[in-house]
């Protein structure tokens, strides 16, 4: 996508007439089962189930962000507990992404902070992991000192880092050390220039350099999570270096192809499968990085093909 483009669809998707004319119509729900699972843990779980038997890994992600209730902040963390104990008695080869925006971080942190850990505890005896999903710039350093703590304290978590964020390579000298996983993306949310690169170019310069210090860090787990091509290939001239752990990382329903592709190569990698009835936001970020899925919701909102 353009950058202007990007973030007019953003800006566009934000007005109430459009969100009721996605949520609210067939078309619009039509488009969002292209990228997101279901509504329930049932529909999550059997798509998990298909994607496992054809090779790969799984990340199951229970959309929601940004409560406005503690209670919804506890349900949120309770809703993550029984996607855990269904990993565990399914024996699915899946892990969970969380925001913690969802779990009550910037209404209560301290509240988000302890139900991360108690979700870490939960994830380590059924024997997968947590990973924390970065959001809005605002939320940066919040989530990496509640992440700091949960990791120190249990082992078994792992953080996304996105590299049209200025400060993440700093950021990357805190998060190596400790060791877990790290998803590296390029970003998806609208930032000012001041703290993001605003152009593709210097995004894609910035993903590719920090890649090198990730699959250069043995320490940690390094998760590609792009569906470029020059990414991906930058990241496979990197492969016969490392001797650790990493895995390639995309988003279900996004170049199904591409990745059937990898995993022929015998590349490891595990799919996004978000689901929940909370999928507006994350559709969004989804048009406004491929805008002509936003066409193929018009054509079918009007009844043309």
């Amino acid at each position: 996508m353009t950058d202007w483009l990007g973030r007019t669809v953003l800006a566009v998707t934000e007005r109430d007439f459009v969100r009721r004319a996605f949520t609210n119509t067939k078309p619009g729900r039509a488009l969002a089962r292209r990228f997101v699972a279901g509504e329930s843990l049932d529909e999550a779980v059997a798509v998990a189930h298909e994607l496992i038997a054809a090779g790969f890994d799984v990340s199951l992600d229970h959309l929601g962000e940004h409560v406005s209730h503690r209670q919804e902040a506890m349900q949120a963390r309770n809703d993550y507990m029984a996607c855990l104990d269904r990993i565990g008695s399914a024996g699915l080869s899946a892990n969970i992404s969380v925001k913690l925006t969802q779990l009550g971080m910037g209404l209560d942190d301290d509240l988000a902070a302890s139900s991360l850990g108690e979700l870490a505890l939960r994830a380590a005896e059924v024997g997968t992991t947590v990973t924390v999903d970065m959001e809005e710039s605002e939320y940066t350093d919040s989530t990496i000192a509640i992440y700091e703590k949960a990791q120190s304290e249990h082992g078994n978590l792992g953080i996304a880092v996105q590299s049209y964020l200025k400060r993440t390579r700093a950021d990357l000298g805190r998060l190596i050390p400790l060791g877990g996983h790290i998803r590296l993306c390029k970003g998806a949310y609208a930032e000012p220039g001041e703290v993001a690169f605003q152009s593709n170019d210097d995004v894609n310069a910035e993903f590719d350099q920090l890649l090198g210090m990730l699959m250069a860090a043995q320490e940690t787990k390094p998760a590609i999570a792009s569906h470029d091509e020059a990414r991906i290939t930058a990241a496979k001239r990197l492969i016969p270096d490392r001797e650790a752990p990493y895995e390639f990382q995309m988003l279900y329903g996004v170049r199904g192809p591409l990745q059937r592709q990898l995993l022929d190569e015998g590349l490891p990698v595990r799919i996004y499968v978000p689901y929940g009835a909370a999928w507006y936001p994350y559709l969004t970020r989804r048009l406004a990085e491929r805008p002509a899925n936003t066409l193929f919701f018009m054509r079918a909102l009007f009844g043309r093909r």
